[in-house]
């Protein structure tokens, strides 16, 4: 059976204003590393709150508590995803906290955990759903921090060979051969490196596409050159 709940501590923080805090310093750090801010998302917002209320009423703590991962809870509150991570923690003291003093404890604990921080200064997360919950019956607040970038930030570009020959491109995780007269498009959630292996250069060209980019790779005078087309506005 549960123990009898833990009294409410003299000093009570204000839930709501502490998880707007920690928005504000996690996009604070995330300008120091001249990174943009993420932004409040409603759904993410729910299904922080949701878990973080589930935590405080069960005490079961862990990124699948519920039975569910993270992914599946921002799912579940109509959040489509390319990406979806979390952090989590909680907090005890038998004085309370002060609402600055909760997520400035939170904050500094996430900071000084490297899985927890590289959430934080994720550069391709650009929405962020916080909640803090107090258990009755332990006294913890519990705090849960997601971050998301919805599906319609998507990528599509295309690569087209006009260069006479045949060329090697490596993208994805995947080592591609395009043949001449050859225009291939991709479609990524999630920005990566497009990496062209071009006769006469000792490094593959380096390439980070852009949606809406187009690639075109000619051969002039025996010089393989690649020439980007801009997406229109």
């Amino acid at each position: 059976m549960a123990g009898p709940a833990v009294p409410a501590p003299s000093r009570q923080p204000q839930l709501a204003e502490a998880s707007r805090v920690i928005v504000a310093q996690t996009n604070g750090l995330r300008q120091e590393h001249r990174l943009g801010p993420v932004q409040p998302n409603q759904a993410l917002a729910g299904a922080a709150q949701q878990f973080a209320d589930y935590m405080a009423r069960s005490d079961r703590y862990g990124h699948e508590a519920d039975g569910r991962a993270p992914a599946q809870r921002a799912q579940a509150q109509g959040y489509d995803y390319c990406l979806v991570t979390e952090n989590i923690a909680f907090q005890f003291s038998s004085a309370g906290f002060s609402t600055a003093e909760l997520a400035q404890r939170f904050v500094e604990g996430w900071i000084n955990s490297p899985g927890h921080r590289d959430n934080m200064l994720d550069a391709q997360a650009t929405d962020t759903g916080v909640a803090v919950a107090r258990s009755p019956r332990s006294g913890r607040y519990y705090a849960v921090q997601m971050f998301g970038r919805p599906r319609s930030l998507h990528i599509v570009f295309s690569l087209a060979n006009r260069s006479g020959s045949a060329l090697r491109y490596e993208f994805g995780g995947e080592t591609i051969t395009l043949p001449p007269r050859v225009t291939q498009t991709h479609e990524v959630c999630l920005a990566q490196t497009l990496k062209i292996v071009l006769p006469g250069r000792r490094e593959p060209l380096r390439l980070q596409p852009a949606h809406g980019e187009r690639y075109v790779v000619v051969r002039d005078a025996g010089r393989y050159e690649v020439t980007k087309t801009a997406p229109s506005r």
